[in-house]
């Protein structure tokens, strides 16, 4: 069974209120690309990659004027895959909602939120997901209220391969937007670096619980984030990934994603790349690790690999010229897929994540 993750630039823009393909020559969201351009750049790249599951990133937005789902179930009967029947979490007011992609055939999935309902006060355990969390992130004695602009999709997957839960993740970018001068940017940057450290703790939290319950567990989506990204890495001592895969944990309580272990270990070395974005001001391309598909211990054994279609560093997709064009059109990432093979053991019955919330 083959999994993916993919942030689609402006997947929304794709679409009308009624969850119909705007397949016509107006400008998209991506730059330079039409609608139609990237309809049918998508449509190419979703077809070769022929996955059991997608986790789609910045999917069609829901509202009460619009839905998402509808929207990626046409794209997806459009394209003629078989992943055709998409899974919503909690819905987000950033017009970029996740959502999984799945085949229906092969796939059972249900939206499966951990953890307790909060109001504005929030709560000083890992609360549910679209929650308020209140974390003191420095030495100040006060706690912080950190929420999560896009709160993770969490599902129970019963899959012909087994069962696994996996969590879709889309942290927030470290970008300080809206700056005026050099003070201001450093203070943004700095505080978006805290609430995404904070978010990545809150999951490795709930990492946590499903790893003493003996979940079988897949976190993947885009975190904005990677070891060695950015400067205030060494202000704060290591990166959201790193907390979020347990570096500095036992080998048993630690995810595993080949693509980051490679960065980790060879950072004066060529790194692995999942995204690729234009600098106007420099007139250069930025590519960076984004995109992850990581596993728990016990989900391990039984994936293997793992690829970046990436259209200048994958071979494959180097050679076909046809999908080279449309990997780049379609968005400033690239697919991340990972294969499953089972059987997976089931979740010992004694033991659910629920029931090992502390009380």
């Amino acid at each position: 069974m083959r999994i993916a993750t993919y942030n689609v630039e402006w997947f929304a823009n794709l679409f009308d209120d009624e969850g119909q393909l705007l397949d016509d020559m107006q400008w998209s969201g991506r730059q330079d690309v039409t609608r139609a351009q990237q309809i049918a750049a998508l449509t190419h790249v979703f077809q070769s990659l022929d996955a059991d599951a997608v986790l789609v990133i910045e999917a069609p937005d829901s509202s009460s004027r619009r839905d998402g789902s509808v929207a990626l179930e046409t794209f997806a009967a459009h394209a003629g895959i078989r992943a055709r029947k998409a899974l919503v979490g909690f819905e987000n007011h950033t017009q970029q909602e996740i959502m999984l992609l799945y085949d229906p055939d092969l796939i059972e999935a249900r939206h499966d939120p951990i953890g307790q309902e909060t109001g504005k006060k929030g709560s000083r355990t890992p609360p549910r997901f679209d929650g308020t969390y209140r974390i003191d992130l420095d030495i100040d004695a006060t706690e912080d209220l950190v929420r999560f602009s896009k709160p993770p999709l969490e599902a129970e997957i019963n899959s012909v391969e087994g069962r696994f839960r996996l969590i879709g993740v889309h942290a927030k970018s470290k970008a300080p937007h809206g700056a005026r001068n050099h003070d201001e940017m450093m203070r943004l940057a700095i505080a978006n670096r805290r609430k995404q450290l904070a978010q990545c703790i809150w999951l490795r939290e709930r990492i946590d619980l499903h790893l003493q319950a003996g979940d079988a567990l897949l976190v993947a989506g885009d975190f904005n984030d990677g070891p060695g990204l950015d400067a205030f890495e060494r202000l704060f001592g290591r990166s959201g990934l790193e907390i979020v895969l347990g570096t500095d944990l036992p080998p048993e309580d630690q995810l595993f994603d080949p693509h980051v272990t490679r960065a980790l270990h060879t950072r004066l070395s060529a790194q692995p790349t999942t995204a690729r974005f234009y600098i106007r001001d420099e007139d250069r391309y930025l590519t960076a690790l984004l995109d992850y598909i990581m596993v728990s211990p016990p989900l391990r054994p039984f994936c293997h690999g793992w690829r970046i279609w990436h259209p200048f560093e994958d071979p494959a997709c180097w050679h076909d010229e046809s999908l080279r064009r449309a990997l780049l059109m379609a968005s400033d990432h690239f697919p991340v897929t990972m294969q499953l093979a089972g059987p997976i053991p089931d979740t010992p019955p004694s033991q659910t994540p629920d029931e090992c919330l502390p009380t």
